[in-house]
């Protein structure tokens, strides 16, 4: 079926993304840090590191998303309950993003984000029903 390629897609979509994620940071924060910027008097020692550790967060949060997608494709089956709710979360992010972002940097961001967001929508929702019918829930045992 189209479940694990699909998996293995959205891994390397979001892995892709937490590398790219990181790089920006950190050239973010190396011109701070070179032009000695700060935001109302902050220490731009602090501002820099401060940017560092956020592409350091937002990379690990992609890259456990990547991880979550990879194992999905690998062993073909449904992500456990946190694994779904880190997808299902990475997904509402990426959709507020793609929102805020159309306004001040525009339509290509946005498309760049929905990818991103259907990524990370595509292994919660694609191994959703096997999930349901191994709970004995499927539509066939509800309607009789």
């Amino acid at each position: 079926m189209a479940r694990r390629p699909a998996a293995f897609a959205a891994a390397l979509v979001l892995l892709v993304e937490a590398v790219g994620l990181v790089v920006i940071h950190g050239i973010l924060a190396t011109f701070v840090d070179g032009q000695s910027m700060s935001l109302d008097g902050l220490d731009p020692a602090a501002t820099a590191a401060g940017t560092w550790a956020a592409g350091a967060a937002t990379g690990l949060f992609l890259a456990g998303c990547a991880l979550v997608s990879l194992l999905a494709g690998i062993r073909d089956r449904a992500p456990g309950r946190p694994g779904r709710a880190l997808l299902i979360a990475a997904a509402v992010v990426h959709g507020v993003l793609g929102a805020v972002a159309v306004g001040p940097v525009g339509w290509t961001a946005f498309a760049a984000l929905m990818v991103g967001m259907g990524a990370a929508l595509a292994v919660p929702v694609l191994y959703g029903k096997r999930a349901a019918e191994g709970r004995g829930t499927a539509p066939e045992a509800l309607s009789a």
